[in-house]
């Protein structure tokens, strides 16, 4: 076993202090192809496994007991998998044992109470109030990156970096998004991407709206905004980038200001970072900034803290300023242990609730867009009706929006912008 995962299981078990409990966590199972054909889709094994097994085996399960310590199950390599998929055996050791001795190795610890984190491991009772009490505290120890963790992540911002550098000579009107898709993620797997770390999106013009936004065979417009945000990923690590373009290359006129706005806003709170730092405080004080852009494009009225508090900001910037990547796109995410989700409309998106921390990996992504589902709606119409400029608005709703993102490792006196190597 490296010394690495030996580290990991370590400083896991010192976070969760078990006692007498159980702890399970498990890789995940393949999936059939619908109608068969001897195929099943890619795996991804579950996050919490990968951080503690750090391999893409299914069927797997790592076990720990506090009187005992780490022992992982893997399902043994049959005969048809050597022939078809050229696997070999795998050598038994006290910590490294067949899924076949996993149901004994339990029996031994009947009665105990159990975790059961990542995938369910079968025919296993567990107690949901303390899985979800361990996860918790898994979570906020897996948060600080290790050196293994951000070689890894370098090495996807590098081949994300390589992807965006493209996009200048891609990105021209009579292209389509599709097109934009491929190019961006060639270059990808050419500077070492083993996939993407999460469904590409390409937006033009109106597109760009949509948060989520799957590519299209939409051609660019003359005056289309395009917005991309991808990520390369390299051995389950990933970068999560967000750029926003001009179809002709330099922005004129309102997409020039809106842009602007935005960028000023990203700057700022990437400067915010840094340990001990609320990241609901970067939210909010950017939350100011985009209202601030808002008021001085004309399309917000009056006092900048005052629409904040009413939460009018969130019409055009609907979701939180961030979230945690690296292992997948949002990892570890989350509030810190006693912290809930607010129902305010301006903060019920806020990802993650904590303050940052040395070897912490966060997103730093703002955005404003003219979204018709929340622009159009009437009750909003009302409620915002003295503050909102509608008559504006109504003739911005295909313009799309702006969204920029960095990913900022929190280092112990201050902040490094892996992606700020990508033209903004």
């Amino acid at each position: 076993m490296q010394q690495y995962i030996k580290d990991r299981q370590s400083r896991v078990a010192q976070a969760l202090n078990l006692s007498n409990e159980i702890l399970l966590i498990g890789s995940g199972d393949l999936i059939p192809v619908p109608g068969g054909a001897d195929q099943c889709l890619p795996f991804l094994p579950h996050t919490e496994y990968r951080y503690i097994a750090d391999h893409d085996e299914p069927g797997c399960i790592v076990a720990y007991d506090p009187k005992s310590g780490w022992v992982e199950f893997r399902p043994p390599v049959e005969e048809p998998q050597r022939v078809w998929e050229g696997r070999q055996p795998f050598d038994w050791t006290a910590d490294l044992r067949p899924t076949t001795e996993f149901a004994d190795w339990l029996a031994a610890r009947a009665g105990r109470p159990i975790a059961n984190l990542g995938a369910a491991a079968p025919g296993v009772n567990s107690d949901a109030a303390l899985t979800e009490a361990v996860r918790l505290n898994y979570f906020h120890a897996r948060r600080p990156k290790d050196a293994v963790e951000m070689e890894r992540v370098r090495r996807a911002v590098d081949a994300t970096i390589a992807g965006y550098k493209r996009m200048r000579d891609v990105i021209r009107p009579g292209v389509t998004e599709r097109q934009i898709q491929v190019e961006l993620e060639s270059e990808f797997f050419r500077l070492g991407g083993t996939r993407t770390g999460y469904g590409t999106i390409v937006g033009a013009g109106s597109n760009a709206a949509v948060l989520h936004f799957t590519p299209s065979h939409r051609v660019v417009g003359d005056d289309d905004l395009v917005l991309i945000d991808a990520g390369a990923e390299i051995d389950g690590y990933t970068a999560d980038v967000t750029r926003t373009y001009g179809a002709k290359g330099a922005l004129t006129g309102f997409r020039k200001d809106l842009y602007d706005a935005v960028l000023s806003a990203q700057k700022k709170a990437v400067a915010r970072c840094g340990p001990g730092v609320e990241f609901r405080d970067i939210h909010m004080s950017a939350a100011r900034d985009l209202t601030e852009g808002l008021i001085t494009l004309g399309i917000l009225k009056g006092d900048a803290d005052s629409l904040v508090e009413r939460d009018a900001h969130a019409i055009f910037f609907p979701h939180g300023l961030g979230h945690l990547v690296g292992l997948g796109v949002r990892d570890a995410s989350g509030y810190l242990p006693g912290r809930e989700r607010s129902k305010r409309f301006g903060l019920a998106a806020l990802r993650i609730d904590l303050p940052l921390q040395p070897g912490y990996l966060v997103t730093i992504e703002p955005g404003l867009y003219f979204i018709p589902a929340l622009l159009k709606d009437e009750a909003r119409r009302t409620q915002y009706a003295d503050c909102i400029d509608w008559a504006k608005v109504d003739t911005l709703l295909d313009i799309g929006g702006v969204r920029i993102e960095d990913n900022i490792f929190i280092t112990p006196d201050g902040y490094e912008n892996l992606t700020i190597a990508i033209e903004k």
